[in-house]
């Protein structure tokens, strides 16, 4: 890709849809797609790092995704401690200084997974390269609760006063406080809806819908999604 022609957004958000769908449509069991998916995750580490993406948010685990039967939710929880495992271990990971971060509440998890979470995030915490964040146990509505939450036990406890509460003051207490606005959001597998992912930081985003499944993304696909962004003018708001 020639970055003189190509405008390249700092930080992408992608909402990684379709796995099921991908497994049902090869005639496997369900968990089977995301296996898939989970793999497809190291694809688009190196491409945005190929690219020169700065920082990617890719939405891997929703609050409701824990509402399915307890068989997959625990195949889920199991996929995604073999994945942040693999990270940990990729050797790309460290020679470009990949920072890993998580969005959401980890508490919703096993603990072998939240302490595996917990050791890729402070081994890689110091890492200047690509910033990739996953949010997981995320959704949009519970993320500005738990702000408001935050915040009126401040209120509560006369530590801060109603009038100083400002749009600041409440991105600071929540989960994507350290996450910069998103300057563009891909969702996969045709679906064209946000579903609450990154509320707060995406009003101004600009948005490309993949027909394809998230286990069938391919780089060519992120770079028509580069690529139709870079032609469009961004006003916001203005």
């Amino acid at each position: 890709m020639d970055d003189n022609s190509t405008a390249v957004p700092m930080h992408i958000g992608i909402i990684c849809d379709g796995n099921r769908r991908f497994a049902h449509m090869l005639g496997e069991v369900v968990w089977m797609g995301h296996e898939y998916g989970a793999k497809k995750v190291e694809d688009v580490i190196d491409w945005c790092i190929e690219l020169g993406v700065k920082e990617i948010t890719l939405w891997l685990f929703s609050i409701e995704n824990l509402k399915r039967t307890k068989e997959e939710v625990e195949i889920l929880f199991k996929i995604g401690e073999k994945m942040t495992r693999d990270f940990i271990k990729n050797p790309q990971v460290h020679e470009h200084k990949v920072k890993l971060s998580t969005i959401g509440d980890v508490a919703v998890f096993p603990e072998s997974l939240q302490a595996t979470i917990n050791e890729a995030t402070e081994m890689t915490k110091e890492y200047g390269g690509l910033k990739f964040n996953v949010a997981v146990g995320y959704s949009g509505r519970e993320e500005i609760i738990s702000a408001v939450k935050k915040i009126g036990q401040l209120v509560k406890e006369g530590k801060i006063n109603p009038e100083d509460i400002t749009k600041e003051v409440l991105e600071a207490h929540m989960y994507s406080a350290s996450v910069p606005d998103v300057d563009l959001v891909i969702r996969t597998s045709g679906e064209q809806r946000t579903s609450g992912f990154l509320m707060w930081k995406s009003d101004y985003a600009e948005y490309y819908f993949c027909e394809k499944l998230w286990p069938a993304f391919e780089k060519e696909d992120l770079i028509k999604a580069i690529m139709d962004y870079s032609e469009r003018k961004r006003r916001f708001g203005k």
